[in-house]
């Protein structure tokens, strides 16, 4: 089974659970094939988008979620980068990292790999995951 968690950077760093402090990114790992992004930045303004799968897909459920405008989060998220991290960040860098509206299969075997990718290019540390003891089900 894969991992499951809340994972926020905020306050420049990341940590468990809620965040602290704006702007922020929220992470919530679900069995490691999805992971649902919210990012606010501090004028309240931010989104939300999914890697691996987006949820509708991954359950079967088209009522599981509305099809994400990948288009229009990935430029959200560059902004987001800039405020945060005073990132340059280019939308179409992080356009192929969103789970894909149409339900094509990602290209990371686990979500955290894209997660990490997703860090990298927003220039964030990359997430301290958790070992299998404390963080994945069994």
């Amino acid at each position: 089974m894969g991992l499951f968690g809340t994972f926020t950077w905020s306050d420049g760093r990341w940590s468990r659970g809620a965040p602290t402090a704006v702007p922020f990114l929220l992470v919530d790992v679900h069995d490691s094939r999805i992971a649902t992004v919210d990012h606010r930045c501090a004028d309240a303004s931010g989104g939300r988008f999914f890697l691996g799968y987006e949820p509708r897909i991954y359950f079967e459920e088209p009522d599981a979620s509305d099809p994400v405008d990948v288009e229009a989060e990935a430029e959200g998220f560059a902004a987001w980068a800039k405020e945060a991290t005073g990132t340059e960040l280019d939308p179409a860098e992080v356009r192929p990292l969103l789970a894909s509206p149409s339900g094509a299969p990602p290209t990371d075997e686990a979500v955290e790999l894209t997660v990490d990718r997703l860090a990298a290019l927003a220039g964030l540390p990359p997430v301290e995951w958790p070992t299998e003891a404390d963080g994945y089900a069994s």
